[in-house]
């Protein structure tokens, strides 16, 4: 099994790296796609350059004619190409027409294809359901465009799943579109509703303005919601149009999934206890949300997850890093939290006033961790030992919290201390709340890394166990 992907450091943690090889390379690049496609069965065709610098259309184009003829030169027997629900209508917007495009690309390529149309993904990484759920999150009265009635058919991503999988199994005979989507037919603003109601909110109240343009629409999408401009006015414009299955002829070719297909409210609560459970990849080198194997890949830029503030900082130490990571793994509880101690207090009093758990839960042992087990106000949620450590925040807090904190060594006697403070904020609030104690942590996650690594090379030259941090 291979992928194709330009940067596959942003794989390096999935739980499936070790059993796929991996080709690092550019879909624009005919020499990438060729070496992607040798000795290749069925190939999936997943890409979108949505979003991207410069034309994504030209780019799209030219990754597919890359594609077609990569696997044709290679006999490749079967392509699956995920693309999206339109209309039959010649003024379609950018975005669906070049998801149409690609797909007529690749089915003229003689190698049999199938090109699923899906409409609106709905699973955390989809960028439409992201759209939905910050709008909903931030805005208890939204104004929107005449579009917000417009009916659209969206599809769980389990059920999309479903059909890729299955999709590598046709026979030859089937070289096709076909619509695929979920069995509810909604507006959007039911499914804003919809969401509402999942996530324990009131449902919103929708003003709808005619003179609303789809660009002042994309403009506003992109100051409330971390979705970027980019993304914001093609997805946008795309919604002026019902999206709605005009065939099922998907049954005939695909059977739907034991049990039937996944209802849309049945959809958004799956997600949001992904969400809820802290299902997230959050490693130095990529700020993504981490799925399963049935969700998007942990390769989606930051906003398809949630909004995501961080507080980065990284240090030198003059120390191997077993002794700074003797340091990490010691942290909190008797230990402190190297940097105003005071501080920390009375935010642990706040916590426990409010009903959280506080600062003083404490830990099990003063020098090791283990995972899964409490830290002060934080729950160990992922242990790399003598590398990297993430604490995922159990405080009252509107939105969800981590911190990671981490050694890498450089030399025999030198090291790198790295630390990231991470926060998904819930709704306008959450957002305040960073904007509030944003001076604060100029305060203290400066002093905190100054002092563990400090800690670091205090033990390396003295030989003594890890400084405990009282002032």
């Amino acid at each position: 099994m291979r992928v194709l992907v330009r940067n596959a450091e942003k794989l390096r943690d999935v739980p499936w790296r070790r059993r796929v090889d991996i080709v690092e390379g550019d879909i624009g690049s005919r020499d990438d796609v060729q070496a992607a496609c040798d000795d290749v069965d069925v190939f999936y065709y997943l890409i979108h350059g949505m979003g991207q610098p410069g034309d994504f259309e030209e780019s799209e184009r030219r990754g597919a004619q890359n594609a077609a003829r990569a696997a044709a030169e290679n006999g490749v027997s079967r392509i699956v190409y995920l693309g999206g629900l339109h209309p039959q209508a010649e003024d379609l917007s950018k975005h669906l027409r070049s998801r149409k495009d690609v797909g007529d690309i690749l089915l003229d390529s003689g190698v049999p294809t199938v090109a699923l149309q899906a409409g609106v993904i709905i699973g955390s990484g989809s960028t439409s359901f992201e759209m939905i759920r910050h709008l909903t999150d931030v805005l208890p009265i939204m104004t929107a465009p005449k579009w917000v009635g417009n009916m659209i058919q969206p599809i769980a991503v389990r059920d999309v799943m479903h059909y890729l999988i299955r999709a590598a199994d046709l026979p030859a005979s089937v070289n096709r579109a076909v619509d695929i989507g979920g069995p509810d037919v909604l507006s959007y603003g039911d499914m804003m509703n919809g969401y509402a109601v999942e996530a324990g909110m009131r449902k919103r109240k929708i003003i709808r303005l005619p003179v609303l343009t789809p660009y002042l629409a994309s403009q506003w999408v992109n100051l409330v919601t971390p979705i970027p401009r980019a993304l914001a006015v093609p997805i946008i414009a795309s919604l002026q149009h019902d999206c709605v299955m005009t065939n099922h002829d998907i049954d005939a070719i695909i059977p739907p999934p034991e049990g039937g297909l996944t209802g849309y409210r049945r959809s958004v609560k799956l997600a949001l206890e992904r969400l809820a459970a802290g299902d997230v990849e959050t490693s130095w080198q990529n700020s993504s949300i981490a799925r399963a194997p049935s969700d998007p890949l942990p390769s989606d830029p930051e906003w398809t997850g949630s909004k995501v503030y961080t507080d980065i900082r990284v240090r030198d130490c003059a120390a191997p890093a077993a002794s700074l990571w003797a340091v990490i793994e010691s942290i909190g509880g008797d230990n402190g939290w190297y940097s105003m101690p005071m501080a920390w207090g009375a935010r642990g009093a706040i916590d426990k006033l409010m009903g959280g758990v506080g600062l003083r839960r404490g830990r099990a042992n003063q020098q090791t961790l283990r995972s899964g087990e409490a830290l002060d106000w934080w729950r160990v949620e992922r242990l790399d030992k003598g590398r990297f450590l993430r604490l995922r925040a159990e405080m009252k807090v509107p939105g969800r919290a981590w911190l990671e904190l981490s050694a890498e060594s450089v030399t025999e006697h030198t090291s790198i201390y790295r630390q990231r403070a991470i926060f998904f904020p819930r709704g306008l609030a959450g957002r305040l709340y960073w904007l509030s104690v944003l001076p604060f942590h100029g305060l203290i996650f400066p002093g905190m890394s100054r002092r563990i690594v400090a800690a670091a090379e205090r033990i390396s030259n003295e030989n003594q166990k890890p400084f405990i941090e009282n002032a």
